[in-house]
């Protein structure tokens, strides 16, 4: 019994030496979630996506988090990979790979690359503004696009304008907020929203300690729980 043990624990130590010896991936592959070669912007971290490394016995995909301006990467080993969104990920839908004849999309990967992945938004946030009125409040204005148009098409469920003291400015991530019903918009090309600014959040005073806040124009569509955005806007209030 003990030479068993003896035995088993040197082959356990060998393989784990094997193990603690292979070299780190050292690939990165780097780029943005798009539509027409637009960014997408999103909630950070909380969308992703999925990546299939076929041939090593994995039971589990590589998730790759899509940051808040649209953007990814990926730190990579080198070899043949499938790329999946899956259906409740993002305010969008997967474009059908022309290779694949589905929402799968094969890459390779030889060394660091940059690639875009473009897919098919519900609708898009054009001509987004923020301003500061006055000293107590920002408003906002932005036109809606509705990208799909066919039987998958959903409607604008609320539309948001969200403050906050960092640039990370999403549905959770806010020191105020304000909102307006998708039933209550009139005009989808001249959307408008304001919001107060706080004097006091957490014992800390917005206009005395700080002189900006972020904003951000957030989108629920309905039946999607990942919203759309705006890019993040810094307002100077001096």
């Amino acid at each position: 019994m003990k030479k068993i043990f003896v035995y088993t624990t040197l082959i356990l130590t060998a393989f784990s030496c094997r193990k603690d010896n292979y070299e780190a991936p050292s690939s990165m592959l780097s780029g943005h979630i798009t539509y027409q070669g637009v960014p997408v912007n999103v909630s950070s971290k909380d969308v992703t996506f999925e990546l299939w490394e076929p041939g090593w016995g994995k039971n589990g995909a590589i998730n790759v988090a899509v940051n808040e301006d649209g953007s990814y990467s990926a730190l990579l080993f080198n070899g043949n990979y499938k790329l999946i969104i899956p259906p409740s990920q993002g305010p969008f839908r997967s474009i059908t790979d022309a290779e694949t004849k589905s929402d799968t999309m094969l890459l390779t990967i030889n060394g660091s690359r940059e690639m875009d992945i473009e897919v098919m938004p519900y609708y898009m946030i054009r001509d987004a503004k923020m301003e500061l009125s006055g000293t107590t409040a920002v408003n906002s204005s932005c036109r809606l696009e509705k990208i799909i148009t066919d039987a998958n098409a959903r409607n604008v469920e609320s539309v948001f304008l969200y403050l906050n003291q960092t640039s990370f400015v999403d549905a959770t991530n806010y020191i105020a907020r304000s909102s307006l019903s998708g039933g209550d918009i009139t005009d989808p090309a001249n959307v408008h929203l304001s919001v107060n600014i706080p004097d006091v959040i957490s014992g800390t005073g917005i206009t005395g300690d700080q002189d900006y806040v972020f904003a951000r124009i957030g989108v629920k569509i309905s039946g999607v729980e990942d919203l759309l955005f705006s890019e993040v806007q810094q307002i100077n209030l001096k």
